[in-house]
């Protein structure tokens, strides 16, 4: 199988940048609003911990339904890019969980995740290499 070629870190981030924009969107529909409307009609504000269970677990649908229905997320398709496994096989459902737990930390933690591509071989993040994952110009 011919490797696929990988794009620099630059479009990667730039991808990571209009996702964040779009998560905004995803983030007041499914979660501002349902807490907004909990608040106005019941007076509950619910614990914080519960409060980020329910944002890592709507982000988490997200991008694991849009992984696992064609590789790209919706700016991923702007970008070009896709998600595949090292090998350039589709991930399965295992991974793509994996990869998306691993991204929190990698993010989290002042961004050292993506400081990693700079260190890194192939310019990989680093959630992507722990999980076995990668990606690249969609061909």
């Amino acid at each position: 199988m011919t490797a696929a070629p990988l794009p620099g870190i630059r479009r990667r981030l730039a991808s990571l940048l209009y996702e964040s924009l779009l998560l905004l969107g995803v983030w007041a529909v499914t979660f501002m609003l349902p807490h907004i409307a909990l608040g106005l009609a019941f007076g509950v504000t619910l614990p914080g911990p519960v409060l980020f269970l329910h944002v890592f677990a709507v982000f988490g649908a997200y991008f694991v339904w849009y992984w696992s229905h064609g590789g790209q997320t919706l700016a991923m398709q702007t970008w070009k890019l896709r998600l595949l496994m090292a090998d350039g096989s589709q991930p399965p459902p295992s991974r793509l969980l994996l990869r998306y737990a691993l991204t929190w930390p990698s993010l989290l933690l002042c961004g050292a995740g993506l400081l990693w591509a700079l260190f890194d071989r192939d310019r990989q993040f680093l959630h992507d290499r722990l999980a076995g994952t990668r990606i690249v110009f969609k061909g």
